[in-house]
């Protein structure tokens, strides 16, 4: 795989000045009032005056934490959970239970990561958080300026921005399993050019589990320049994953328990290659400020997946590029602070997919087989797609008494498919397993998708250190790219034909958001509390063959959500500071009836009630920080069933321990020890060829390093 536009404009960059001129990360907020967000209205607004639930994870906290997979930092906000697959692979759990549906929006700097079309549960592992500036997380449908994708939640990683003064930073670090890791930036003002900042990630572990091994090469790349009445801002990134994704085999419960290194699906890897750039261009005209920022996109995989291995093995290549614009106008009035914002989204993204059968060699039966080698066997799946988003939007905020701040919002999605398939109408065979299974393939296809989201929110200031929001917003997710023109197999020609046509049946999801918050201070605490009811129509799911572990892409009835969350911060005696962050959520299926079963009123699978992280930090005397973390994930089913045949997971309790000594204000050194407990948990839980199944997750283990800054 190779991303020849890109590869030459990344070079290119890195030889040239680079700028952008302002810093969107939010500062670390010790009051929820005094903070501000920008992932709303792609621009910098008073949290307080937001009527959503926004939480703000700042550049310190990054720092503090130090993650190595994405689910130890986000955890920090209420109602946020992300569980680990393979290497910094994930699945999210942000008022959903954990899946990999496409259901969340990934930005950085407020574009999207990957295009709606060819979504992927992973995307975060293509950004590189330990080098953000800031991370916002919008839990629910996002606002007008978010389209599909933004059903559970939006994560906007924010970069950080250069600074006038030169800085560089270079932080070395050694621990269990192999880790290596070595994360560098260097940033510098140039002149009448502007500023630059470049950010370096190189990551390596062997993993803990046999062949699990984990790398990953990443930079970033702002640039800033001031103009006159307005700047630039230029973001590149480039990402190279190469993993063994063995590393979420799942153990029969006697392996999980006595033997969890064993990995079942050691041939199982995935190569990973994401390049993006922006450029956005602000300007005063008059009353207004126009923002216009087009991007390129390019993303390929190549994936033997560990989880299609016992029912539908293959390699897979898929690769797109994308070309976008996002064009903002907004304007202010003076009656009312009255603000207007209007805009349209635009994205081409020409894609293409390649899937070759494998001949798996393995032993072992059921969920105990081990999976040790394979061959090609026939391409199954062969073609070009195209994915186009067209989305204008309105979004206007007034305050008709001054207290009281509304917002209203209206976004138009218009999204296409164009599919021509390489392989000839009808279908292929192919060997799985010694049988014969069928692939339908559909010529030609062109799908359509138009809906219209409205917005409705507003906050309302009981007093000065005290803020009641509520929202109504809808969303909607049309399906991905897989779901429509990848249906999978079937015994019989005829049948495999039907499963493809019912493929491009389905129909988008449909959501509804209700919540209600209240947010405030009290002295140098602060906190908030929400109840949220999201009902998703038409819910997209992947049907499980608990014997075969065949899934398919179904439209559910009808999903409930609902919960509350809490959070809350502040200083206790003895240069103590508690974070609390709270979740409790029950998420179930209020109407699906399948062929085979009616699962109405049942709870969704991997779906924990509860979801709680709490934090102690210490810092005597400024240069010592210590701090303890107990993080705290509820019990689930492991289908969607609810069979008390195959149970529960139980839940699991977690104890992190970080520590840093700022030696000299140049050099410190710091420590974390993860599962400090050595607690044997599971990262999910299901149920694999009609037996409850668990992947291990990491054991007690240690990492320490030095940080160096000029």
């Amino acid at each position: 795989m190779n991303f020849p536009l890109l590869s030459r404009l990344g070079l290119a960059l890195t030889a040239a000045p680079l700028v952008v001129a302002q810093t969107t990360a939010p500062a670390d907020p010790t009051q929820v009032l005094g903070a501000y967000t920008v992932t709303g209205t792609r621009e910098r607004a008073p949290l307080r005056e937001t009527p959503a639930s926004v939480g703000l994870i700042s550049t310190t906290s990054i720092r503090d934490t130090a993650p190595l997979h994405p689910g130890q930092l986000l955890g920090q906000v209420p109602g946020v959970a992300i569980a680990v697959t393979n290497g910094e692979g994930h699945t999210t759990a942000i008022r959903q239970p954990f899946t990999t549906s496409p259901l969340y929006l990934f930005l950085e700097d407020g574009i999207p990561v990957r295009a709606t079309g060819f979504f992927n549960h992973n995307a975060l592992y293509e950004v590189n958080l330990p080098g953000a500036g800031g991370i916002e997380v919008v839990r629910g449908p996002g606002s007008a300026l978010h389209g599909s994708d933004a059903i559970g939640g939006v994560i906007n990683v924010l970069s950080q921005s250069p600074g006038e003064r030169p800085t560089a930073a270079l932080a070395l670090e050694a621990g269990s399993h192999g880790v290596r890791r070595a994360l560098a930036h260097a940033a510098t003002g140039l002149g009448g050019l502007g500023a630059a900042r470049l950010d370096l990630n190189v990551t390596h572990t062997d993993g803990w589990r046999q062949r699990t091994g984990y790398d990953r090469r990443s930079f970033n790349l702002r640039w800033d320049h001031a103009l006159a009445g307005g700047s630039l801002k230029l973001i590149a990134a480039w990402s190279d994953i190469d993993q063994e994704t063995g590393a979420n085999s799942a153990l029969t419960y006697a392996d999980y328990r006595n033997n969890p290194t064993r990995n079942n699906f050691a041939i199982a890897y995935r190569l990973v290659e994401a390049r993006r750039l922006s450029l956005e261009y602000q300007r005063r005209l008059g009353p207004g400020q126009l923002t216009l920022t087009p991007y390129l996109r390019e993303n390929a995989m190549e994936l033997n997946a560990s989880f299609t291995l016992s029912s539908d093995p293959r390699i897979d290549r898929g690769q797109n590029r994308s070309a976008g614009l996002l064009a903002k106008w907004r304007q202010d009035f003076a009656p009312g602070r009255t603000r207007l914002i209007a805009g349209l989204d635009l994205d081409r993204s020409p894609g293409s997919r390649r899937e070759d059968n494998l001949l798996v060699t393995r032993t072992g039966s059921g969920a105990n087989t081990v999976y040790t080698g394979y061959v090609r066997g026939t391409r199954i799946y062969d073609y070009d797609v195209t994915f186009r988003s067209a989305a204008p939007y309105v979004h206007a905020e007034t305050s008709p008494l001054p207290p009281l701040r509304l917002t209203a919002g209206l976004r138009h999605d218009t999204l296409e498919f164009d599919l021509a398939n390489r392989l000839p109408a009808g279908t292929v065979a192919a060997n799985v397993y010694g049988a014969t299974r069928h692939y339908g393939q559909i010529a030609t296809h062109a799908a359509r998708y138009t809906r219209a989201s409205p917005k409705l929110g507003a906050t309302w200031a009981l007093s000065p250190a005290l803020h009641l929001y509520g929202s109504l917003n809808e969303g909607f997710r049309a399906p991905s790219e897989s779901q429509l023109f990848r249906a999978g197999g079937e015994a019989q020609p005829a049948n495999a034909l039907a499963r493809a046509r019912l493929a491009l049946a389905l129909q988008p999801i449909r959501a509804r958001q209700a919540e209600l918050g209240l947010r405030g201070d009290l002295g140098r605490w602060s906190g908030h509390v929400v109840a949220y009811n999201l009902i998703k129509r038409d819910d997209l799911v992947s049907q499980r063959d608990l014997a075969t572990n065949l899934t398919t892409s179904v439209n559910a009835g009808r999903t409930r959500h609902r919960g509350v969350e809490a959070g809350l911060g502040g200083p206790l005696p003895g240069r103590l500071r508690l974070d609390v962050a709270f979740s409790r959520a029950r998420h179930t299926y209020e109407d699906w009836v399948t062929a085979t079963a009616n699962f109405s009123g049942k709870e969704m699978e991997s779906a924990p009630r509860l979801l709680t992280n709490t934090r102690l930090s210490w810092t005597p005397g400024g240069r010592v920080f210590l701090q303890a973390e107990w993080v705290r994930l509820g019990a689930y089913w492991l289908e969607a069933g609810n069979s008390p045949a195959f149970g529960r997971y139980p839940g699991h309790d977690l104890v992190n321990l970080r520590a840093s000594w700022q030696a000299t204000p140049r050099f410190s050194l710091f420590a974390r020890v993860l599962n400090a407990g050595d607690r044997r948990y599971a990262d999910s839980a299901s149920v694999s060829s009609n037996t409850p199944v668990f992947t291990p997750g990491l054991p007690r283990s240690a990492y320490g390093g030095v940080d160096y800054r000029w």
